[in-house]
């Protein structure tokens, strides 16, 4: 009888080994082609700057799918609109989280939903994100749009050789008008390098390959002593979160005394208990769409002076539209977005021309699946190529690596019917499914203000070496740490287009303005 019983466990173990391996050659002959690498780092020195060029490059070899290998960690490639809305849009349950980010979650406390992974806390923070900033209410922000547009123009006006100081302290001061209620008045503001700061550390601690120990977790596990990463990591979140609590508090107070400037932190007051958030909740929170928003807008901004530089037709082409509509008694306002295609399509082309998330932000698969024949292990990395994506000639025509807004007009200069399965933007520089940008309503809009001032006001061109030769920026740098892509540095000339530019931007000016330009 033991003999039979020995034959049976012997027979189904033979067979489990055998469905097994059937199963392995199965899933490994169905595995999306790639690269080869090498031995234990896998393909990460083939991508160690402008990966999404070489992420484009692979596609035409391997196809709009691809797999990468990352130190032993399986990581997809999405190359065409197709395999991007169709796994990341129309699949978002199984393709919406993100991966686990050891440095990240402990220099943020895992209060960053945008990088969070799914779950309470997370759902709890995009709803409340959703109802801060959703189109509704962004409205109430257009006055905050609009007062810093115009704090911009009239720097770029007195000290037009420091644009780039202007540029990031107006997005700076908006986004800290939204969330908060209170504008910044100066770049030197102690306040800005704080903050600049924080969102500096977060945005290099998400990028790949900021640390070994996202590559190599078994380094987590080493002695406190021994992980600096660690000890500076748990230094600057409490550093950060007594900061943050200071804002969210401040702010609190302001509301609280009857000041009723419209903002995130009184939509986030009003809806704490519905919410289910905690002022700790809240107060990370508010600093997530600060910090999101700042650091991509002023990014996008400098990209729109470098096309502005290398584009002129495009510059006087906006601006005869805001001559016609605006005129030059007044400055361009919000009231004007429907009348200004040409600046909208503008904004649209500058988001699919240099997307500064050229990757978007990595997502992670939850379960098995299959796609096309290919099968995607569970705890895949999965990578959208935003740049092959707005750049795709089959989509955008065989000059879609050009900047021409005139791409999203009809003959009769209106906006045309947005790209097909971009959530009505016409790139895919917002993200995707469940991912997707909340803030991104407040990011088109003021966008789309402080370009209308900015070309209302002045003409913006190259500058000149000496021998009176065009010095052109470059328009394809390398990423510099940051999963957010800014230029190198460069220069132009800004000038004003007409002698009552300087007059009719004092008639706007408040007097706290007035007193600080």
């Amino acid at each position: 009888m033991s003999n039979s019983y020995l034959a049976i466990e012997l027979s189904a173990g033979i067979l489990l080994l055998l469905a097994y391996q059937k199963l392995y050659k199965l899933y490994k002959d169905h595995r999306p082609p790639g690269p080869s690498g090498l031995p234990i780092i896998g393909n990460i020195h083939q991508i160690r700057t402008r990966p999404w060029l070489a992420f484009t490059e692979w596609s035409h070899k391997y196809g709009p799918l691809f797999r990468i290998n990352v130190a032993g960690q399986t990581t997809i490639i999405l190359n065409s609109h197709k395999a991007a809305t169709d796994l990341l849009d129309r699949r978002s349950a199984l393709y919406s989280d993100r991966p686990r980010n050891i440095v990240t979650r402990i220099l943020t406390g895992d209060m960053v939903f945008a990088f969070s992974q799914i779950g309470p806390i997370w759902r709890r923070m995009r709803k409340a994100a959703h109802d801060a900033t959703g189109p509704q209410i962004v409205k109430t922000y257009h006055p905050l749009m609009e007062r810093e547009a115009l704090a911009l123009t009239s720097q770029m006006l007195n000290f037009p050789t420091q644009f780039n100081d202007h540029i990031k302290r107006a997005s700076a001061s908006l986004l800290m008008a939204i969330v908060y209620g209170t504008p910044i008045m100066h770049s030197d503001d102690p306040l800005v390098e704080a903050i600049q700061q924080h969102v500096a550390r977060n945005l290099a601690s998400a990028a790949p390959g900021a640390f070994l120990v996202e590559y190599f977790t078994w380094m987590e596990k080493l002695p406190r002593w021994m992980c600096k990463w660690r000890r500076d990591a748990e230094y600057w979140f409490e550093k950060d979160s007594a900061m943050l609590n200071g804002l969210f508090v401040d702010s609190k107070a302001r509301q609280e005394s009857g000041d009723d400037v419209p903002c995130v932190v009184a939509t986030l007051i009003e809806n704490m208990d519905e919410e289910g958030l905690s002022e700790a909740d809240a107060a990370w929170l508010g600093a997530t769409l600060f910090s999101a928003g700042a650091e991509t807008s002023s990014g996008q901004m400098e990209w729109f002076m470098i096309s502005m530089i290398l584009h002129p037709e495009a510059q006087k082409a906006a601006q005869h539209q805001i001559d016609d509509v605006v005129g030059r008694g007044r400055m361009p306002t919000l009231e004007d977005y429907e009348h200004l295609p040409y600046v909208r399509a503008l904004v649209k082309e500058l988001l699919r021309w240099r997307p500064v998330l050229p990757l978007g932000v990595p997502h992670r698969l939850s379960q098995d699946d299959w796609y096309e024949g290919h099968y995607i292990p569970k705890d895949s990395i999965v990578i959208p190529n935003v740049w092959a994506l707005n750049h795709d000639p089959v989509v955008y025509g065989e000059d879609a690596e050009e900047f021409r807004p005139e791409r999203h007009l009809n003959d009769a200069g209106n906006l045309n019917t947005p790209t097909k399965d971009t959530h009505d933007e016409s790139h895919f520089s917002y993200g995707f499914g469940k991912r997707i940008c909340v803030g991104r309503h407040v990011a088109n809009r003021s966008l789309f203000i402080e370009i209308a001032t900015i070309l209302w006001s002045f003409d913006i061109r190259a500058p000149l070496d000496e021998s009176g030769k065009t010095i052109l920026p470059d328009s394809k740098p390398k990423r510099d740490g940051s999963l957010v892509l800014r230029p190198d540095h460069f220069r132009c000339e800004i000038t004003p287009r007409f002698p009552d530019v300087s007059v009719v931007i004092r008639m706007y000016l408040d007097d706290e303005q007035l007193s600080k330009s």
